[in-house]
């Protein structure tokens, strides 16, 4: 995939920094991460990821991060539509992934890794930003059923 933009790591003409973010799928289920720091989020939830560096292709800084955050091997999928503000200056966006290889570890900013099932997106208190994205992420996820 290419950027229509020469500066990879930054908004379509917005100047923001790039925040990348995965919807990491396996077996039916997605990977909720509780933040340990800043002080202001730690203890919600969110999607792992982070900054898009200078020049790195938003799949390739998603790789990046889940290797660096959870020790994980994953392979980028479709990306969710949307884009959703962060701090100023700052915009999120979000990929599903699928795990390849290694057994998610908190490594880096978290604390505690949860697997949710669709019916359990909601037994987590997901940080505002991250909400829209995990709403359509469930969309992909299996319905389970009693």
């Amino acid at each position: 995939m290419t950027e229509s933009t020469p500066h990879h790591g930054t908004g379509h003409g917005t100047g923001a920094v790039v925040v990348v973010a995965a919807a990491l799928l396996d077996g039916g289920r997605l990977l909720a991460a509780r933040r340990s720091a800043p002080e202001e989020l730690a203890g919600r939830w969110e999607l792992p990821g982070g900054k898009v560096e200078p020049g790195e292709r938003p799949e390739d800084a998603l790789v990046r991060e889940l290797r660096e955050e959870l020790g994980v091997e994953a392979e980028p999928g479709e990306r969710i539509p949307g884009e959703w503000p962060l701090k100023p200056g700052y915009v999120l966006r979000v990929w599903t992934a699928r795990l390849l290889a290694g057994d998610p570890r908190p490594l880096e900013d978290h604390d505690a890794l949860r697997w949710l099932a669709r019916d359990e997106l909601d037994t987590v208190d997901w940080l505002d930003q991250d909400r829209p994205a995990v709403a359509e992420a469930a969309r992909r996820l299996p319905v389970t059923r009693p």
